[in-house]
């Protein structure tokens, strides 16, 4: 599917466009004029970022890009975003990041800053206006190591539908992902919070949720069955308005990950 940081990434209409009058004035965003199109080899090089902006290279698809979407949406960020084309990367692109790697932030002053959760502790830290991260130094190492465990869980959201792209058998990789899942139940159950960090959403919650949205267009939804607190935490993360203004229709991956499948990744469908 989509590996670690989007190596090969995707453009779609940028949702954070397409605001309600209320959500936009809620959420208090600003959004520079951004490619819409993903931008590939031999494409002009972008200018500079604009004063009091910072600009995000981005994927529309990628779920590790999308984490850094939510935390500038949440964090009300004025922002603008340039979307490549992972399977034909710009030279310029390259120069920025030789990784190839979205999400890649960039300052005014030319400043790159790449990894998902590197990127969203730096927009944390620049702006500090609605952290985030927790301020308790052992609560940030929490979520770190949380964040660490939910490593090993990203895997299995790609391992699993490969395997049965290819008519495997999945029962053993399926019960895995459910075992996984039990444990982070447990842990919710165990706080008596709606989110990984408390009542309210904060990083950990951005940081793990586009591989939920992408459960149903995966095949995987029914691995949250007997995982209730779980469920409900999935039902309480549709309800914020980042994760609504950042998320894309179950259809639209679906259509997205056949061509992705099929070696010819549209990054820019719906455009």
């Amino acid at each position: 599917m989509y590996h670690r940081n989007c190596v090969a990434s995707h453009t779609i209409r940028q949702p954070l466009q397409v605001y309600s009058s209320t959500t936009a004035s809620r959420l208090l965003i600003k959004i520079m004029a951004s490619s819409q199109k993903s931008l590939g080899k031999g494409s002009p090089a972008p200018g500079p970022v604009p004063k009091d902006h910072i600009r995000l290279y981005s994927m529309r698809f990628c779920p590790f890009a999308q984490r850094t979407r939510l935390v500038l949406i949440a964090k009300g960020i004025e922002h603008e975003i340039i979307n490549v084309n992972l399977k034909d990367k710009p030279d310029w692109f390259l120069k920025k990041n030789p990784l190839g790697l979205v999400p890649t932030l960039e300052t005014p002053t030319g400043q790159v800053i790449y990894e998902s959760p590197i990127t969203c502790e730096y927009l944390d830290e620049v702006y500090p206006k609605k952290k985030l991260l927790p301020s308790d130094p052992f609560e940030r190492a929490q979520q770190r190591m949380l964040l660490e465990h939910y490593s090993k869980v990203t895997p299995y959201f790609y391992k699993i539908p490969v395997a049965k792209a290819k008519g495997e058998d999945v029962s053993a990789l399926e019960a895995e992902l459910k075992e996984k899942f039990t444990q982070f139940n447990e842990i919710l159950l165990n706080k008596k919070t709606k989110f990984f960090g408390g009542d309210s959403i904060t990083m950990i919650d951005y940081m793990m949720w586009p591989w939920f949205e992408r459960l149903e267009m995966m095949g995987l939804k029914h691995c949250l069955d007997g995982t209730p607190q779980l469920k409900k935490w999935t039902e309480h993360m549709l309800e914020d308005p980042a994760v609504k203004a950042a998320m894309f229709s179950t259809d639209t991956y679906k259509v997205f990950y056949k061509s992705y499948m099929e070696g010819k990744p549209d990054y820019d469908y719906g455009l």
